[in-house]
């Protein structure tokens, strides 16, 4: 915990993400929440095979300058240090298609691995060249080819700022920070990056709880306090999470919300309809049977796209989100 509150007090880090080049004047990634395996042989589900499989698809066919982990990369608790195997069976030894050899990942914890050692995939960083989790939260500098438009992408912790939850309970909601001080510099942070982000063309901002959603887990009410506001004033493009189980698009108050947890399990409950904004709900997809899914968002100087796709490499849905 000493080691994360020095963490916490260091200077943002902001990294420049340069574009592999190709796609048309365009900056792309792929958003996958909730992939993270089983601990027990042999620690990947079939669904997780087949998104990832997918996803090396899209990658060549969409591009994909960078995979945005959602967080909740290793269940159930996530890892114990950083040279625990599960680096090994649940992220390295799946994610092999050529299409996605060399794409950096760029990572945030879930409730699951908050479960274990978040610390540990913090320095997992320095031994694996596409594993990038520099800080528990952080600041990533987008430049969109071909134009002088830049984007940004703020990285959150939400168990940090909500609390932490049993996601298998009965979808209890976050029971509040677990170190007050240290979520109220998390806040302070995100408002300052918001505020320096007033030039950018596009602002997104992720994190692993949704503020938004019909599913099993609901809305999350710290996040519907505390980041909605920020979102609606900065007028911030989307907001992107996983935790719920599937697939979901809403919009709301002129913010996207992208949820993307469908990378190991697929549920089709849609318990919390009543729970979210009228209409806000768009898109839907959880259906038991499927092998998974993911969203891809491709930013270009005129538009914002975030396109779901089923780890069949079927198009489920597709969005386009104007510049701010």
């Amino acid at each position: 915990t000493q080691m994360l509150a020095l963490l916490w007090l260091a200077v943002t880090l902001v990294t420049p993400v340069t574009p592999g080049g190709g796609r048309g004047g365009a900056l792309t990634f792929l958003a996958l929440g909730d992939w993270g395996g089983v601990p027990d042989p042999p620690f990947v589900t079939p669904r997780e095979v087949a998104t990832a499989a997918a996803m090396g698809h899209a990658a060549t066919e969409l591009g994909s300058d960078f995979v945005l982990a959602l967080g909740d990369n290793f269940y159930y608790e996530g890892v114990r240090d950083e040279w625990d195997p599960r680096f090994q069976d649940t992220f390295e030894r799946v994610f092999v298609s050529p299409g996605l050899r060399d794409v950096p990942w760029y990572v945030m914890a879930g409730n699951h691995d908050h479960a274990g050692n978040v610390t540990a995939q913090l320095r997992y960083s320095h031994h694996s060249p596409r594993w990038h989790f520099p800080h528990p939260y952080y600041s990533l500098r987008l430049h969109i080819p071909g134009s002088n438009a830049s984007a940004r992408l703020l990285v959150l912790d939400t168990v940090l700022l909500c609390g932490h939850t049993d996601d298998f309970g009965a979808g209890a909601d976050p029971a509040g920070p677990r170190d007050g001080a240290a979520a109220a510099a998390h806040l302070a942070w995100l408002r300052s990056h918001l505020e320096a982000a007033a030039g950018d063309r596009f602002v997104l901002v992720a994190g692993h709880y949704p503020v938004w959603s019909v599913a099993k887990h609901g809305p999350t009410p710290c996040l519907v306090r505390l980041l909605r506001p920020l979102l609606r004033r900065h007028r911030v493009t989307a907001y992107l999470c996983g935790h719920d189980h599937n697939l979901q698009y809403l919009e709301e108050g002129g913010v996207g919300y992208v949820l993307s947890g469908a990378g190991n399990f697929m549920e089709d409950s849609r318990s919390h309809e009543g729970s979210v904004p009228p209409g806000s709900l768009r898109f839907f997809f959880g259906t038991p049977t499927s092998p998974g899914g993911f969203a891809h968002v491709r930013l270009e100087p005129s538009a914002a796209t975030v396109t779901f796709l089923e780890a069949t490499g079927r198009v489920l849905h597709r969005v386009t989100l104007p510049p701010r």
